[in-house]
C-alpha cells in the first residue's frame, strides 16, 4: 500500500510542483531539516504537556501527534470536493428520512432488507423521531477521502453520525501556528473560527424557544473523545452535559444547575445514538423518555439518534442507484468502488482475487478494515472461508492505492499515504464545509477507515483562499442583549460535584503526604527513641484512619516492616497512587470548567507525580524512603501551587466555591480524626506523657508548632494546643477556621436562614466547648485523654452535614432503569 515514493501531492502530472505547494516548500527549506526536526520534537511536546496527549497518569496513553508540515488544499479543489460532499449529505439525509419513515427504498428493493433490519444501528424506536424536523435528520456530516493515483479523491467510509475529529483539527491548526509560524507567512489560509459559528448559529436556529439553551450531550471523561466534547462545548459556548445531568418535567428536557432547572432545546449528540434513552432503546442508558421529547417536538436532536445507519459500508455499493433515483443525478464524488457479498456473483469475483479487494463487515461503520495483502496465506483462507459462510455479512471495497504527501521523519522528509476526514454543517439552507479537515499520514499498520485512532500522526489541512475571496459571513440571527449576571447559578449539579470532590481528594492527597513524611522521617532516624516508637504506632493508627493503608496493617512491628508498609502506599495500587488518580480523574471531568494554564499545570504536575511514584525503588532501604519522602515534598509542593491557582485564577462562587467547600470539609474532618488518633493511646488517662507527645504530634501535623512556641514558648500544656488546634479562627490549619470559612461558603449559596447554615453553629460551639471543658479542668492531661469519642462524633457531623449539602445540591432525581439493570451508585458521581 506504501510502495509509491513520488510525492502525488505536490506532482502537478508535468514534472513540476503544483502552485499551492511551492511557498509552503520555500518555507520549509528557509527552515532547514535541523530547526524542522526541532519543531517536531517541540509539537510532541506541546500535544503531550496541553493537547489531546494530556491525560490521567497510569491510563493508557493517547499518543496524538501532529507532523510540522501541513497538507494544502486549493481553493478550486476544495471547493470541489464542497460541492461533491454536499451532495452526497443530502442523499444520505434522504436515505435517512425514508428508512426512518415509509421505507419506500426497501419496497423498490433498491436496498436489501438485510443492511437495514440486521444493521444494530437501525433503531426501530426512531421512526419519525424528527417531529416538524421529519426530513433533516443529518445537521453535521463528515467523510473519509482518500486521493487515487489518478489524482482524483473518492469517499472510504461515510459519517453520519458524530463525525468526530473535529477538535483534533483545532487543535493541530492552533499548536502548529504557535510551534512553527514561520510557515504562515505570507499564505492566504481560510480561518477556521467562521465554521465555529456557523454551528452555533445552526444549533441555535434549531431550537424550538427562544429560552432553551443548546448543549452538547456527552459519554462522559471516560469517552475517547473526551477531548473533543470539552473543547467544542468550550468553543461553542455550550454547556456540556451527560444523561445524569438531564431530566424530563412536561414532556421538556432540563437540565439541574444549582439554583434550580434550566431548559434545554438542543442537544449535539455526542454518544452513540442507542444510548440516548433507557426506556426506548435495548441499551438501558440514557435519558428516559428523550426520544418522546424529540417526536413532541420540545428537544432537538443533532445528529438523529439512529443516523449511524447510513454508516454502514455496504451502503456504498448502493448509493450511484439511489444518487439517480433520489437526486436525479450521478455521484459527484465516488465511494471507492465498493460491493456487498450478499449475491453469489458478486461473492465469487471476490474470492477469485481477494488480495486485489479491503474486507469489512456489511453494517459496521467503526470497523477496521482487513487488508488480505497484509494477511499470511492460512489466514486469508481463513477469511475466505468465513465469507463464504456468511456472504451477506461483509463488503468488498478494491483496494487503493493512494497518493503520498512529506511527512518530518527522523531522517529527514518521508513520503507517507494521507487520508483526509471533511466536516460539514447543514446551515438551514445549505451545506457548508469546514475550511480545513484532519488528514492522517498512514503507516502499513494503520487502518484506512474506522474509528479514529488513539495513536496516529496527523496534519493540519490549510485550504488557500482566492485572490478575489470576499470574507462570508455567517447567518444573521437576532441576539437578545444580555442582562449582567454575577452568580454561577446555572452551574450544572454534576459540574459542581467534580469540584467538591476535587477539593476533598486533593486535601487528602495532602493531608496523607503530611501523615507519611511524619512517618518517613521517625523510620529514617538511626536509633529511634521510645517516644519515637510510641509516635509511629500513633502515625500509623492515623495513616489507617486515612485509609493510606489497611487495617490490619495497623499493628506492623519493627522498623523493617514499617517501612515496607509506608512505602507500599505509593507503589502501583498503593492507596497514595489511588488517590493522586482520583484527583486525575476529576481534573479530566472538570478540563472544559478550567483554563488552559490551570489545566496544564494540573495534568503537568500530576503525570510527574504519577511517574516519580512509579520509579520509586521497590527496596525498603534508607534510598527508597528517602525518595518516598522527597515525594511527599512534592505532593505539598503541588497542594501549595494548586490553592495558588485557584486563589488567583478562578473566580469566587462557582466552581471555586465548591471546589473550597469540599476542601475544607475534607481537612475539618481530617484535624478531628487525627487529634482522635493522637490522644487515643493506652492509659493515657494516667500517664500524662503520651497525652502531651500526642499533642506536640498534632500540632506538628497541623504545621503549628511555630506558632504555638511563638505564643507559649516551649511549654505544652493541653489546653493552648487545642485551642490553637479547634477553637482558633485565625489558624488556616485549624478546625475553627474550616468550619468558620464552610459557614461563609453556605451563605454564598443559600438564603439567610437556611438550615444548613444554622447547622453549622453547633459544630463550631463543640469546638469551643471541647476547649472551654479542658481549660476548667484541674486535671487538664486527663481530660484531654477522654476527647476521642467526642473528636469523633464531632467528624461525623462534619460528614452529616457534608451529605447534606450533597443531597440538595448534587444528587440527582433517580434515573428510570429497565428491570434486571443493577445500578450501584458511584462515590463522587453526580
Amino acid at each position: 500500500m506504501i510502495g509509491n515514493s513520488a510525492l502525488d501531492e505536490m506532482a502537478d502530472g508535468a514534472g513540476g510542483v503544483k502552485p499551492h505547494w511551492r511557498s509552503l516548500l520555500s518555507a520549509m527549506f528557509s527552515l532547514g531539516s535541523e530547526t524542522l526536526a526541532q519543531r517536531a520534537h517541540l509539537l510532541d511536546q506541546s500535544f503531550e504537556e496541553e493537547g489531546i496527549t494530556a491525560i490521567l497518569p497510569g491510563e493508557r496513553a493517547v499518543n496524538w501527534r501532529c507532523d510540522p508540515i501541513p497538507l494544502p488544499l486549493a481553493a478550486a479543489e476544495f471547493a470541489a470536493l464542497e460541492f461533491g460532499l454536499a451532495q452526497r449529505a443530502d442523499l444520505l439525509n434522504l436515505i435517512l428520512a425514508d428508512l426512518y419513515g415509509p421505507r419506500t427504498l426497501l419496497a423498490e428493493g433498491l436496498l436489501p432488507p438485510d443492511l437495514v433490519y440486521g444493521n444494530p444501528a437501525f433503531l426501530r424506536p426512531c421512526r419519525r423521531v424528527d417531529g416538524q424536523h421529519r426530513n433533516r435528520v443529518l445537521s453535521f456530516y463528515a467523510a473519509d477521502l482518500l486521493r487515487g493515483s489518478d489524482g482524483a479523491w473518492r469517499v472510504l467510509a461515510d459519517r453520519t453520525d458524530q463525525g468526530q475529529g473535529l477538535a483534533y483539527a483545532l487543535e493541530n491548526r492552533r499548536i502548529l501556528g504557535r510551534v512553527v509560524p514561520e510557515l504562515f507567512q505570507f499564505q492566504r489560509i481560510r480561518q477556521l473560527r467562521p465554521f465555529l459559528d456557523i454551528i452555533s448559529e445552526t444549533l441555535q436556529a434549531l431550537a424550538p424557544d427562544d429560552d432553551a439553551a443548546v448543549a452538547l450531550l456527552s459519554g462522559g471523561h471516560a469517552d475517547p473523545m473526551w477531548f473533543e466534547h470539552v473543547l467544542l462545548s468550550r468553543e461553542l459556548s455550550i454547556n456540556l452535559v451527560e444523561s445524569g445531568d438531564l431530566t424530563l418535567r412536561n414532556g421538556q428536557v432540563f437540565l439541574k444547575t444549582l439554583r434550580g432547572l434550566r431548559r434545554i432545546g438542543v442537544l449535539l449528540r455526542r454518544k452513540d445514538g442507542d444510548q440516548v434513552d433507557s426506556l426506548e432503546l435495548a441499551s438501558g442508558v440514557g435519558v428516559p423518555g428523550l426520544l418522546e421529547a424529540i417526536r413532541a417536538g420540545s428537544l432537538r436532536m443533532a445528529n438523529n439518534p439512529g443516523s449511524a445507519l447510513a454508516e454502514a459500508p455496504a451502503l456504498a455499493a448502493f448509493l450511484p442507484s439511489l444518487a439517480r433515483r433520489l437526486l436525479s443525478e450521478d455521484l459527484r464524488v465516488a465511494s471507492q468502488a465498493t460491493l456487498w457479498l450478499g449475491e453469489g456473483a458478486v461473492v465469487r469475483t471476490v474470492l477469485r482475487d481477494l488480495e486485489g479487494w479491503v474486507i469489512r463487515p456489511a453494517t459496521d461503520g467503526d470497523s477496521i478494515p482487513v487488508v488480505p495483502m497484509m494477511l499470511s496465506a492460512r489466514e486469508r483462507a481463513d477469511l475466505a472461508a468465513g465469507i463464504a459462510a456468511m456472504p451477506a455479512a461483509y463488503a468488498a471495497s478494491m483496494a487503493p492505492t493512494p497518493s503520498v504527501a512529506p511527512c518530518a521523519g527522523p531522517h529527514g522528509l518521508e513520503a507517507r499515504p494521507v487520508a483526509l476526514r471533511m466536516f460539514l454543517c447543514f446551515d438551514g439552507t445549505r451545506w457548508r464545509a469546514f475550511p480545513g479537515g484532519l488528514a492522517r499520514a498512514l503507516s502499513d499498520e494503520d487502518a484506512l477507515a474506522g474509528r479514529l485512532p488513539r495513536n496516529a500522526l496527523s496534519k493540519d489541512v490549510w485550504v488557500l483562499a482566492e485572490e478575489s475571496s470576499a470574507t462570508q459571513g455567517v447567518l444573521g440571527v437576532i441576539t437578545p442583549i444580555l442582562a449582567i449576571r454575577r452568580t454561577a447559578g446555572d452551574l450544572p449539579s454534576r459540574v459542581a460535584d467534580n469540584f467538591y470532590w476535587l477539593g476533598r481528594y486533593l486535601e487528602r492527597l495532602e493531608e496523607a503526604a503530611r501523615l507519611q513524611r511524619a512517618m518517613i522521617a521517625r523510620i529514617l532516624r538511626p536509633l529511634p527513641s521510645a517516644r519515637e516508637l510510641a509516635e509511629m504506632q500513633v502515625l500509623m493508627a492515623s495513616l489507617s484512619s486515612a485509609g493510606m493503608i489497611n487495617p490490619e496493617e495497623n499493628t506492623v512491628l519493627g522498623v523493617g516492616m514499617l517501612a515496607s508498609t509506608v512505602t507500599r502506599a505509593f507503589r502501583a495500587n498503593g492507596r497514595m497512587r489511588r488517590v493522586l488518580g482520583h484527583v486525575s480523574r476529576q481534573v479530566d471531568q472538570l478540563r472544559d470548567r478550567l483554563t488552559g494554564e490551570m489545566h496544564t499545570v494540573l495534568t503537568r504536575s500530576l503525570r510527574d507525580l504519577g511517574e516519580a511514584m512509579r520509579k520509586l525503588p521497590f527496596d525498603s532501604d534508607a534510598s527508597a524512603l528517602e525518595s518516598a519522602s522527597h515525594l511527599t515534598t512534592e505532593i505539598l509542593a503541588f497542594a501549595a501551587t494548586v490553592a495558588g491557582l485557584v486563589a488567583e485564577n478562578m473566580v469566587r462562587g462557582g466552581g471555586r466555591l465548591f471546589l473550597d467547600f469540599g476542601r475544607r470539609t475534607e481537612r475539618a474532618q481530617a484535624i478531628v480524626t487525627e487529634l482522635a488518633d493522637v490522644l487515643d493511646q493506652p492509659d493515657a488517662a494516667s500517664q500524662p506523657g503520651r497525652v502531651e507527645a500526642g499533642l506536640r504530634l498534632a500540632l506538628e501535623l497541623r504545621d503549628s508548632m511555630i506558632t504555638y512556641r511563638g505564643r507559649y514558648l516551649a511549654v505544652l500544656q493541653p489546653a493552648p494546643a487545642l485551642d490553637l488546634i479547634l477553637a482558633d479562627e485565625g489558624n488556616p490549619r485549624g478546625l475553627a477556621f474550616q468550619l468558620a470559612t464552610l459557614r461563609d461558603l453556605l451563605r454564598e449559596i443559600v438564603e439567610d436562614g437556611d438550615t444548613l447554615v444554622m447547622a453549622m453553629e453547633p459544630l463550631l460551639q463543640e469546638a469551643q466547648d471541647i476547649v472551654q471543658e479542658v481549660i476548667r479542668s484541674p486535671e487538664q492531661m486527663s481530660t484531654a485523654a477522654r476527647l476521642p469519642p467526642r473528636l469523633r462524633a464531632l467528624s461525623r457531623a462534619i460528614g452529616a452535614m457534608a451529605e447534606r449539602v450533597s443531597r440538595r445540591y448534587f444528587t440527582l432525581l433517580p434515573i428510570a432503569r429497565s428491570l434486571g439493570v443493577e445500578n450501584r451508585p458511584r462515590r463522587g458521581a453526580a
